[in-house]
């Protein structure tokens, strides 16, 4: 396949790689990296073995032209791009593969493509971009692919066996609605308490307002948040909530799958979830996706979500101090 990776950063680059070194055809667009890129490849440091790739590598889409596999995995933040960036890339026959977090994606892509044409993936990972070019892969891997509306078709698993082929563990959704809600309950805690964590516990968890910068704390990483008996805590009440808020929207989520990210998780030692290493990095936060969006359909539906109402109120309040303090 001709395959296009738009959005290069740790998840484009990662899978973008992978695809690259088992033979596949992948162009990167590309914008700050492109001259270290096209100069050094890519550079996957991995416990499976680290790697170097040289994918070909474009600052315009209409430089890669129409694809076969167009992989999106800019940030969320971004969105508004996809009108530029994306039709120099898509012909009739192209599959569109969304890469990104949280809910919301594929419905925005449907605005410029055919239904038919978009799919859906949820990549369950540990990465950080260290470096232009630059990818640290720690734990995990695992793809879940699926259609945006309905079920799978040939060209589904026919995707699914390219990842497979490449080294990248692969399953595919017969509901790909479920199974981004299924992300959410690792996504909402991990990604918002490692941020919120900066206004202390007591503001998390109610005991507080106010998220002055002058009151900020070192943000806590994941091994961290359930080092804490009492993080811990609100990490199992935010997943409950979206389990809750899920099931309440038709979906069938086990409460048990909780606990099941919970133990996951554990192994992934002091991983900076991608939402704080944006925030460090004085980045927009992909709030609309990751926290918003689920909090308007669980109160859409009369579900209460205390905990993630507060938490989408303490990062809007963050984001609006990283701005002041970054101009």
């Amino acid at each position: 396949m001709k395959i296009a990776i738009v959005g290069c950063g740790a998840v484009g680059s990662y899978y973008g790689g992978l695809l690259a070194r088992a033979g596949q055809e992948v162009h990167f667009l590309l914008r700050t990296d492109f001259e270290v890129v096209r100069r050094n490849g890519v550079q996957i440091r991995s416990p499976k073995g680290d790697f170097n790739v040289r994918p070909k590598c474009a600052k315009e889409s209409h430089q890669i032209g129409q694809s076969d596999l167009v992989i999106v995995a800019i940030k969320t933040t971004a969105n508004e791009r996809f009108r530029e960036l994306l039709p120099p890339l898509v012909g009739p026959q192209t599959t569109i593969l969304t890469l990104q977090n949280g809910l919301g994606n594929e419905e925005s892509l449907a605005e410029l493509f055919a239904t038919e044409q978009i799919m859906g993936g949820l990549c369950f990972v540990c990465l950080n971009r260290i470096a232009p070019g630059v990818v640290v892969h720690m734990d995990h891997g695992m793809v879940v692919l699926g259609e945006y509306q309905g079920w799978p078709e040939p060209r589904t698993h026919d995707i699914a066996s390219a990842f497979r082929n490449a080294g990248i563990a692969c399953k595919v959704s017969l509901n790909l609605a479920q199974a981004h809600w299924e992300k959410l309950v690792w996504n909402i805690p991990f990604n918002g308490l490692g941020v919120a964590s900066a206004v202390g516990y007591e503001a998390v968890a109610g005991g507080e307002t106010g998220t002055s910068k002058t009151e900020l704390r070192s943000c806590l990483t994941t091994d961290k948040l359930l080092d804490n008996r009492k993080w811990e805590a609100l990490v199992r009440e935010l997943m409950l909530e979206v389990i809750s808020a899920a099931n309440a929207l038709g979906f069938r989520l086990e409460t048990s799958l909780a606990e099941k990210q919970i133990e996951r998780t554990r192994t992934m030692g002091a991983y900076k979830a991608s939402t704080l290493v944006d925030f460090e990095r004085g980045q927009n936060l992909e709030l609309e996706s990751l926290f918003l969006e689920p909090l308007r359909r669980a109160k859409d539906i009369g579900v209460k979500v205390n905990r993630l109402e507060r938490l989408c109120k303490i990062l809007g309040g963050l984001q609006e101090d990283n701005k002041i303090k970054n101009g």
